[in-house]
């Protein structure tokens, strides 16, 4: 793999976490977080995260609670049964109702209102861990999907984290931690907050419900394409990574997204002129983009154009340290 390439998938996917700031805040949150525990037809248990959202209501992934005979919510050191669900099957949101659950209520903020490079705080519990666990990260991506986004994060979070909460700086729920992509340096999918307001007003059903596959496991040909360039993407084949995006561009033409990856296919294969003029228009409309101005540092560089990279930087500098240092590197300007 090109060094450039580690760089992209280095700021694109993943993966810093670290010792959370603002601890009052990450308390806070925490508080609205439980775990879930699952019972399953063959005697087996599945482990997963849901966040109080209501009075005796609780969002998780419909993932957790798929083939579930009983479900056991687990806040406090005490063990409440949840008695039925709302589900959006598509979306892989499920609510259940937890009868005497006396937790504080998370208040629901919203996940189209998110920016590129927005501080969030994830909440789950991971593995076996008693205790919630939180990650700090920064928006990666928004895809607009259904009347909302999918929120994609450089929080990490492992089995046991689905169903946990993504909050902003304000304590506010605005993504639910749902998927990632396989293998290393995956990317982190989070579920909209705004489908879990809708599903809010929908009817019960029965805890054991039969279950449909939520867009991410679909066969990989009716994948949103936000999904669809990441193996591309990882393998360096630019040739179907473009190919890709350009399908995706005639079909959102509004989404700054396809014509980011558009211009990566076309800046790997060598087109640099149509590339600088893709990532160019991204960063027109998204301002945010750190990475589109990262690759717009190099092309200006390669250039000649050393002053127009060294405003890149400085911009850089202000929105996202880390690609910025990454761009220096490139450059051969990285301070020691």
């Amino acid at each position: 793999m090109t060094r450039l390439m580690i760089a992209l998938l280095y700021m694109c996917a993943t993966t810093y976490s670290w010792a959370m700031p603002m601890d009052e805040l990450v308390q806070d949150i925490s508080q609205h977080v439980v775990k879930i525990q699952v019972g399953l037809a063959n005697g087996g248990y599945g482990l997963g995260s849901g966040v109080v959202i209501a009075k005796d209501q609780v969002v998780t992934n419909c993932h957790v609670v798929a083939s579930a005979v009983s479900v056991t919510i687990n806040a406090k050191g005490e063990n409440y049964a949840a008695s039925a669900l709302k589900p959006d099957w598509h979306h892989d949101l499920c609510i259940l109702k937890v009868e005497g659950l006396n937790l504080p209520v998370a208040n629901i903020g919203s996940s189209q209102n998110l920016k590129y490079e927005q501080p969030v705080y994830s909440v789950g519990f991971a593995g076996f861990s008693p205790r919630p666990n939180a990650t700090s990260g920064y928006v990666k991506g928004l895809y607009p999907m259904d009347d909302s986004v999918v929120v994609r994060a450089s929080n990490t979070f492992r089995l046991g984290d689905s169903g946990g909460g993504v909050f902003d700086e304000s304590g506010n729920l605005v993504a639910i931690i749902t998927v990632k992509s396989p293998g290393h340096n995956a990317f982190y999918y989070n579920m909209s907050v705004e489908w879990v307001k809708h599903l809010l007003n929908q009817p019960e059903q029965s805890i054991v419900s039969a279950s449909e596959l939520p867009f991410w496991a679909e066969s990989e040909e009716k994948w949103p394409f936000f999904m669809r360039i990441v193996q591309p993407l990882k393998t360096e084949n630019w040739e179907m990574l473009n190919k890709i995006a350009v399908a995706w561009y005639a079909k959102e033409p509004n989404t700054t997204e396809a014509l980011f990856y558009r211009a990566i296919a076309e800046y790997s294969l060598k087109n640099e002129a149509k590339a600088e003029q893709h990532f160019s228009q991204v960063v027109a409309k998204n301002g945010n983009n750190s990475s589109a101005m990262y690759y717009l540092g190099l092309i200006a560089e390669n250039t000649g154009k050393h002053m127009e990279a060294l405003n890149l930087v400085a911009a850089l500098d202000n929105l996202d340290q880390i690609t910025a240092g990454e761009l220096k590197v490139a450059m051969g300007i990285a301070e020691n």
